[in-house]
């Protein structure tokens, strides 16, 4: 996607090639662009309308129906905030009494047009022309011109005084590179972003799941987030937006909500290992809220470095998969092995914590066979590795 490119789709020519292409797509690539050819649409116009038709489809899981009207980047689709998770922070935001914001790196514009449609006046830059240019024809198809503006600037450079919040979200990723870790090395850095909440208090900052809990900013709160069971961000919630120090909100793609915070708990209990095995979703994992959901269902650590919860009875929660553990042995292959044949099992689902072997290659190692399911627990108890087979 280029500006020139962009600005064709916009048009009633590029109208009709994105309707024609949604027509042809789903096939064959070259089928498709051939069909479009034969219409009249030419080589690049007809290229670009079947990448954004293709990246449309791929947007709806995770943008919802506004999808099918937005324009996206491949790089900027990849970033963009889901829809659940905009929409919940526009949401928190506009009960806190937000009504302006400055949105710093807006990519394609998910967060600006959620914090839109809660009524906020959005002020949104984006440094790369292209995706500041496509976050503005978002923002346009979604008709909320009137809430937010788009400008293609330095996030640096923006007079966020003048703004209720902030939001940012700086760049993690480099053309070749990959994501880049090193906050450091973001666009803009973490100089610049760290800063941020002391020139305006009401700052949000969207960040990645893996940040250090030590950049977390004096008395602001850190919300890990999962969406259906995947993690998808770290967000710091700044000044009076904070409520506590650390969150862990669970999400589906149907936007119901569970959370779990920090209430003092330092230490889960160590003890034997149960019948029943838990394994915290990522969110309780990486806020650091093992303990604290340890203790929602009277629970216990086998090991105090290896974040599986057991009990002895079953006890039903929102913030782990349950496990029924029938087998608790040391490793061994050779005895693995003939335990599963013995069993019939041919189906395995592995997980592991704290062990060092990689579940694909043990698959092939075990040689399985046979029609009945399990789940395989690879971890540590009392510093030794073990293994366990499970149902559930």
């Amino acid at each position: 996607m280029d500006l020139e490119l962009l600005a064709a789709l916009r048009t009633p020519r590029g109208t009709d090639a994105l309707t024609a292409a949604a027509e042809v797509s789903g096939g064959d690539p070259l089928a498709a662009a051939s069909a479009l050819r034969s219409r009249g649409v030419d080589a690049s116009l007809a290229a670009a309308a079947l990448t954004q038709t293709e990246l449309r489809r791929r947007a709806a899981g995770k943008l919802g129906a506004a999808a099918a009207t937005m324009f996206f980047t491949r790089p900027g689709f990849e970033q963009a905030t889901r829809a659940v998770v905009a929409d919940r922070r526009a949401a928190r935001l506009r009960a806190a009494g937000v009504t302006s914001m400055a949105d710093l790196g807006c990519g394609l514009g998910s967060d600006a047009l959620a914090a839109a449609r809660q009524g906020i006046h959005v002020y949104a830059v984006d440094a790369d022309p292209v995706t500041a240019a496509v976050a503005a024809a978002n923002v346009e198809a979604a008709g909320l011109t009137g809430l937010v503006t788009v400008e293609c600037a330095d996030a640096t450079t923006v007079e966020v005084e003048k703004y209720d919040a902030v939001f940012a979200d700086p760049a993690r990723r480099r053309a070749g590179r990959g994501r880049v870790m090193d906050p450091r090395s973001w666009s803009p850095s973490w100089d610049f972003i760290g800063a941020l909440p002391a020139r305006v208090p009401r700052t949000v900052l969207k960040l990645a799941p893996g940040i250090d809990h030590a950049l977390l900013p004096a008395g602001a709160e850190g919300e890990w987030v999962s969406v259906d069971g995947d993690l998808v961000e770290a967000a710091f919630w700044c000044g009076p937006l904070a409520e506590f120090p650390r969150r862990a909100s669970l999400l589906t793609s149907g936007a119901s909500v569970e959370g779990l915070h920090g209430s003092g708990v330092e230490k889960a209990p160590v003890g034997e290992v149960g019948q029943f095995l838990y394994d915290p979703d990522p969110a309780v994992v990486r806020s650091h809220l093992v303990a604290e959901f340890a203790a929602t269902i009277g629970g216990r650590l086998a090991d105090p470095e290896i974040a599986y919860v057991y009990t002895d009875e079953p006890v039903p929660t929102p913030f782990a998969r349950q496990l029924e553990i029938t087998d608790v042995l040391p490793f061994s292959l050779k005895r693995l092995r003939t335990l599963l044949r013995e069993r019939g099992i041919g189906r395995l689902e592995i997980r592991k914590r704290g062990s060092a072997l990689e579940p694909e290659q043990l698959r092939k190692d075990l040689r399985l066979s046979g029609s009945a399911g399990a789940s395989l627990v690879l971890t540590r108890v009392a510093n030794a590795p073990v293994v366990m087979i499970c149902r559930g």
